[in-house]
């Protein structure tokens, strides 16, 4: 059950087994039921997070209500460098279609589209993002834009990006979305492309289920990630890594926190 908004305040409690070294520069694991931080590593210092923040575009999109509306893609939202999924000026979708595509996917042409269409311009929008971090207790985490994609004055931390993690994770779509391993979307068009989930440790881990990939030439290879074992549920995020250690260290991480006992 959910507990208080946010990450609780109490420092690392003392695990049964010694944390596996990881190599990403910044790391923490939350329990997700109490918000406890069972283990931290430079999760306050100040970075970027890349696409992570797509959990909170995720979250603005369903406060505003009606997920089965459509909208209609302009084509400034076309303008964004990849990873898109090459949407086209004037189709139209609904918007769960481009809410579980965003997490599945992280397109940022879908981003950019549900962005303007809830808030009439991207500015607009970079203030309900922002509005929504303070709200749910990131409280040192400042956003730019709906993707992710570096922009001055931008930043967050792996403790910020807990908090957001562990709300956008008690929703049951949002949930139900980042857990997909593939989705077939289909295009206005007609034509269908199925998305594989960039998240690898919900393929490789049998108890992963779910969460977001984020990767800039500045965040390095991010992931936040979410797992559940014999009624335990638990959210790494470890940011900075790279190559193919973010997923092992996210791996080292969770098994860490369910694969022990209980306190």
């Amino acid at each position: 059950m959910y507990g208080a908004v946010g990450v609780a305040q109490e420092t690392v409690s003392i695990p049964t087994k010694p944390v596996p070294s990881v190599s990403c520069k910044r790391a923490i694991v939350v329990d997700y039921a109490t918000g406890k931080v069972l283990y931290a590593k430079n999760a306050k210092e100040r970075c970027t997070i890349a696409s992570l923040q797509k959990m909170l575009t995720a979250l603005c999109i369903m406060e505003r209500g009606n997920l089965e509306k459509k909208l209609t893609v302009a084509s400034t939202d076309t303008k964004v460098v990849p990873s898109k999924i090459y949407l086209k000026a004037g189709h139209s979708y609904k918007r769960s279609s481009l809410v579980k595509a965003l997490l599945v996917k992280s397109g940022n042409d879908i981003a950019r589209a549900l962005a303007r269409d809830a808030a009439g311009s991207q500015v607009n929008f970079r203030a309900l993002m922002n509005k929504k971090a303070k709200e749910i207790g990131m409280t040192a985490s400042h956003f730019k834009n709906a993707h992710g994609l570096t922009e001055n004055g931008q930043y967050s931390s792996a403790y910020d990006a807990a908090i957001l993690a562990r709300v956008a994770y008690h929703n049951p779509t949002l949930r139900a979305y980042m857990g997909t391993k593939s989705y077939t979307f289909t295009y206005a068009d007609g034509k269908k492309a199925t998305f594989k989930n960039t998240n690898k440790v919900l393929s490789s881990l049998n108890y992963c289920n779910g969460l977001k990939t984020g990767t800039t030439n500045a965040s390095g290879k991010c992931l936040a990630s979410s797992g559940t074992l014999n009624g335990r549920t638990a959210i790494v995020v470890c940011l900075g890594g790279t190559g193919s250690n973010v997923w092992k260290d996210s791996t080292k991480l969770l098994r860490w926190a369910l694969e022990r006992p209980a306190e």
